[in-house]
């Protein structure tokens, strides 16, 4: 794209309802589920979630790229930065201050072939998609090179009207890493001296540019396989903090590979699409729930998947959770943690069985946030742990699983 001429986009949704701004990514068109993002930080983060994948997300802070991107902020650990289909926003902002910055978030969005628009009232969209839900919907660059036509605005329509939706759509098996990998870095805290990212490092290597891990010297206590349905890298470090040697596996690894391993832990990854559609995974899961007594600990998808394995029901939500700043109520305690946030699907509490209790709940919508087997070492949570909006609420999950790991490991010495 030439970036010297203004390139007109159109955000199109189903209903025939057209939002009109300017292009700041790549050319062309992305189709998808449009949601919205509250959180005020971390655009970075959410564009290489792979849960966002097959979505356009809104974000509703209004100035986005002050901090620019670099090599240090992406989330996903296969080797495809950005995951989200395409990103909304309404203003672009035209000069970054971080002195991490790298490249500007345009340079980046384009770079990585994604479509993106800017200028449009993320207001008023934020409204309607909060009153009718997530809609599908079409971002389209000029055919042209510069000026939307007509013709653009019908296709656009027609084709936000032709996706097919998330519900029923199996993802996991395409936003894992297909050949697996082994992780044994820890998480990142600033350097004492702001040294230069070419000397210290690079993300490929582990290391930050401007970054020491903490948890690389930690003694490797616990062997933990991960099922990656398209996990997060900070939900790696934490688990290396507490001692794990992670050992990633892709999706659909059969369980009895996996046993085969001798984990003393198992941990089920986050990750996009509809969990029911994932019946590979459940079948898995449910071998682990019935036929083991290892350790299990589930995230976002991961937290599905072991409600659906253990005979419960998940449902699609009207607009999902999607932000950094959700409360959300341990039951046991009646501690309110500040959690973050990006689901379209929900485990149905009404139909957890006896033996799995709720641990968590959402305070802004009473919607199930956790979950325990009352009769095996299996738990999880449908929020982000590894992100940091409390910044620390929910790190003791990572800690619980560690605790029954080696409460395991005991028992069996």
């Amino acid at each position: 794209m030439n970036s010297s001429v203004e390139v007109q986009a159109i955000l199109a949704l189903a209903d025939g309802t057209i939002f009109r701004g300017v292009s700041i990514g790549s050319e062309g068109h992305r189709v998808g589920e449009v949601v919205f993002n509250t959180a005020m930080t971390g655009y970075q983060e959410i564009l290489t979630d792979p849960s966002y994948a097959r979505q356009l997300v809104t974000l509703t802070y209004p100035h986005i790229g002050n901090t620019g991107t670099n090599s240090e902020d992406m989330e996903s650990g296969n080797g495809h930065e950005i995951w989200a289909e395409g990103l909304i926003i309404r203003d672009s902002t035209m000069v970054t201050s971080s002195f991490r910055n790298s490249e500007s978030l345009t340079d980046y969005l384009q770079r990585h072939d994604t479509v993106a628009i800017a200028e449009i009232d993320t207001r008023q969209l934020t409204r309607l998609l909060r009153d009718k839900g997530a809609q599908h919907g079409c971002i389209m660059t000029a055919s042209n090179g510069e000026t939307i036509s007509t013709d653009d605005e019908q296709q656009a329509i027609k084709l936000a009207q032709e996706f097919s939706g998330l519900v029923g759509m199996d993802l996991a098996k395409e936003c894992c890493n297909p050949d697996g990998f082994e992780w044994t870095a820890g998480t990142w805290e600033l350097s004492d001296t702001l040294l230069n990212r070419d000397v210290v490092g690079s993300h490929d290597s582990g290391t930050g540019g401007f970054f020491k891990q903490i948890g690389t010297h930690i003694e490797a206590k616990y062997n933990v396989v991960a099922y990656d349905f398209g996990s997060k890298t900070n939900i790696l470090r934490m688990l290396v903090d507490r001692g794990c040697y992670v050992t990633v596996v892709p999706a659909q690894t059969p369980i009895a590979d996996v046993l085969a391993m001798n984990p003393d832990g198992i941990f089920l990854s986050n990750g996009p699409g509809d969990p029911a559609a994932c019946d590979y995974a459940i079948d898995s899961v449910r071998h682990i729930i019935e036929q083991t007594d290892i350790p299990t600990f589930g995230i976002c998808l991961g937290h599905q998947l072991i409600g659906l394995a253990s005979g419960a029901n998940t449902i699609k939500m009207k607009t999902g959770h999607h932000g950094a700043n959700h409360p959300v109520q341990d039951l046991a305690t009646g501690t309110v943690m500040i959690t973050s946030q990006n689901h379209g699907f929900a485990v149905d509490e009404d139909t957890l069985p006896d033996n799995v209790k709720a641990t968590h709940r959402s305070l802004f919508d009473g919607t199930n946030q956790g979950i325990e087997l009352t009769n095996k070492p299996v738990f999880s949570f449908q929020g982000h742990p590894e992100a940091s909006p409390g910044p620390h609420d929910c790190a003791p999950l990572f800690d619980k699983f560690a605790e029954m790991m080696e409460k395991a490991k005991t028992a069996q010495a």
